[in-house]
């Protein structure tokens, strides 16, 4: 049995084997964590080097005495293993381990996640030094999780690689190279293969590679990384089968299916590292909020780790402004809003060296403890230890967004239309950014996933149907859901042929009551015009034509060869409805049809507070936040009784927050 904490767990990387020649910081960390309000410390991250300095020789020592002080001082370790970047004598002793670029050139040795997966020998270097972890430490009383590895990513293109993927392309069409044929479209300029061995992984930029070459290419990666994953936590689950295990996710990195992915894990955690400086931080927040939502929908709904943000400043952007007072708060209160049980920093002490020497820290080179960081930090773990209460709670979401991994790396593959503009991440956080907006709670889903959850689904860009899609979107329609997708949707199957017989694809032609006569791409700056019950918008980038079959038509083009022609339509099918979105607007269309379907499918917000733009209300179980995204301060009305759960006050009629601030309620 798998224990969680029943904590908000507050804490984040620290890396004292950096600082082993200074016991005196090590010891001063133990007190000043405890006056930051830290309840936890991830460790041994990039630790190999220090933990087997040469091959077969451990020195566990240094660590012994981290988590016996972390135990003594009632801090919870978070122990990693430190696959990410590997000593330098295992490179030296067997250089496979290096991984091998797209243009068959092994790489030097340096950096992190220079490994390559498939290699046997780094798959049981990795397998011996994890079991001598988990043995050393399993009944460790400080012990509470397990962080493995650390953001994985990249690829390798080495022979060892290419016969993986052989032998993955081979059993994923059967061993049958006339299906491969087929399914590829190896006809097209005569790349028709005769032997397995002819298979090699693409280049990222090479266009004589057919899409279903890159999505299988794309498809391994991800299951390299997974089974790498899986090679990891095996002694883990073995020698400490009660406690979690986790690894950390990146945003929107899409070279890895963080879907799939999810399944294998525990619990999901992800590094949150928003830029909320320099201007349009209600915007910023959304696409933050649309991430949590996400990490969060990865395992139906379950609560997440943020597993590192920045206490302050960061150093890898063109420019690493300061945050201004209260945005670290305000983000950690953000993220457990939409469903984490920690908020954790990159990192707890600040490196004296190399690359992230800049990096915002809690305690900075200075080492004080009154500096703005450290005094905000020590605000955010009172707060959390405040709502301790929420942990483990759900966020109750009747409508859901379709952002789907696979079909974001179909959409960045393929050639046509609108070369210019395509980011499908864009399109999904456009979609439901009006949802958040209006304090309804949204999950971010797949198409796999169970529609029959949710009064409203949308699917915007929805480009790739994989098998048993088409059927679910019928089914989930004709027994009373709201569907909507947009424009260029239901195209390709999962190997990126195009449908055959017009689109939408198969039967959606029916349920949206619909077909597309053609696809039209614009010119940056040089929109066309359409109208959705009666108010008109720009067409950007890209838009279908349509031809009405059924459907009502509630917006039509008012511009081009094309004017008169349907551009918005809404379908009955069975009990429910099916609406189609022919044309892209970064505007304010997807806001006015959202509130016109949140009506259609009877959904409510999650409180009947009423907000002003730039405060957002979100619930998480009997918990209410209050979050105001701007530089000024503003007033929420209140419809009854409301306690001020972090000062512990009664609120009156009306709540103010102040700039960049969060507010706590719970209705009494």
């Amino acid at each position: 049995m798998i224990k969680l904490p029943n904590y908000i767990v507050h804490g984040g990387d620290y890396n004292p084997d950096q600082w082993l020649k200074t016991p005196e910081m090590i010891d001063d960390d133990m007190r000043l964590m405890k006056e930051a309000h830290i309840n936890s410390a991830t460790v041994g991250i990039f630790s190999w080097s220090m933990l087997e300095p040469e091959e077969g020789v451990f020195r566990f020592e240094w660590l012994d005495d981290i988590m016996d002080k972390l135990n003594k001082n009632g801090i919870g370790a978070i122990l990693a293993t430190p696959s990410g970047a590997r000593p330098a004598w295992l490179a030296e002793s067997f250089p496979e381990v290096l991984r091998v670029n797209e243009n068959g050139i092994r790489n030097e040795y340096g950096v992190r996640h220079n490994h390559c997966l498939t290699s046997p020998v780094y798959r049981e270097k990795v397998r011996i030094i994890n079991t001598a972890l988990a043995e050393r430490y399993a009944e460790h009383p400080a012990l509470t999780m397990w962080h493995v590895s650390n953001e994985y990513s990249g690829e390798c293109h080495c022979e060892k690689c290419q016969q993986a993927f052989r032998e993955w392309v081979r059993e994923y069409y059967h061993n049958d190279l006339d299906e491969l044929n087929d399914k590829w479209w190896t006809g097209f300029w005569s790349h028709r293969i005769t032997d397995w061995s002819q298979i090699n992984s693409p280049k990222e930029r090479g266009e004589n590679h057919s899409s279903a070459l890159k999505l299988c290419w794309d498809r391994f990666v991800t299951e390299s990384h997974i089974s790498f994953y899986e090679n990891e936590a095996a002694p883990l689950r073995r020698i400490t089968p009660d406690i979690p295990i986790t690894t950390n996710f990146m945003r929107m990195y899409d070279r890895i299916d963080y879907q799939k992915f999810a399944k294998h894990l525990d619990i999901v955690s992800w590094d949150n590292y928003p830029d909320f400086t320099g201007g349009n931080i209600p915007d910023k927040a959304v696409y933050t909020a649309f991430c949590h939502d996400m990490f969060r929908s990865m395992k139906n709904g379950q609560p997440f780790f943020m597993m590192e943000s920045t206490p302050s400043i960061v150093n890898g952007r063109p420019v690493n402004k300061l945050p201004r007072p209260g945005i670290q708060t305000l983000t950690a209160l953000q993220a457990v809003a939409h469903g984490a049980d920690s908020v954790q920093y990159f990192q707890w002490r600040k490196s004296r060296g190399g690359h992230e020497k800049f990096h915002g820290a809690v305690v900075d080179h200075s080492g004080r403890s009154d500096t703005r960081v450290f005094r905000e930090i020590t605000r955010t773990g009172s707060l959390l230890e405040a709502l301790g209460g929420v942990t483990g709670a759900r966020c109750e979401s009747k409508a859901a967004v379709i952002c789907d991994f696979e079909n974001s790396r179909a959409v960045k593959h393929f050639c046509g239309y609108n070369n210019e503009r395509r980011d499908y991440f864009d399109e999904c956080v456009k979609w439901y950014r009006p949802f958040t907006e209006a304090g309804i709670s949204v999950d971010v889903i797949t198409m796999d996933a169970d529609f029959d959850a949710y009064g409203l689904v949308i699917a915007p860009f929805l480009y790739m149907l994989k098998d048993g899609v088409e059927e679910k979107i019928r089914e989930y329609v004709r027994r009373g859901g709201h569907f909507l997708t947009t424009y260029l949707s239901a195209v390709v199957d999962s190997d990126d042929l195009c449908f055959l017989g017009g689109l939408p694809a198969g039967s959606l032609k029916e349920v949206f009551g619909i077909s597309v006569c053609e696809t039209d791409s614009l010119f940056e700056n040089a929109p066309g015009k359409s109208s959705f019950l009666g108010k008109e918008y720009d067409v950007e980038h890209v838009c279908d034509i349509l031809s009405a079959e059924g459907a009502a038509v509630l917006g039509e083009y008012k511009s081009d060869f094309y004017a008169g022609k349907p551009s918005f339509t809404e379908n009955s099918f069975g009990k429910g409805t099916a609406y189609y979105a022919a044309f892209r607007n970064d505007g304010e269309l997807s806001r006015d049809v959202c509130a016109y379907l949140v009506k259609k499918a009877g959904i409510k917000p999650d409180t009947n507070l009423k907000t002003s733009e730039g405060v957002i209300v979100r619930k998480r179980g009997e918990f209410i936040f209050v979050m105001n995204f701007t530089n000024e301060p503003k007033e929420t009305e209140l419809d009854g009784k409301y306690i001020d759960v972090l000062s512990g006050e009664a609120c009156g009629s009306s709540v103010k927050i102040g700039e960049e601030e969060c507010r706590v309620l719970k209705q009494l």
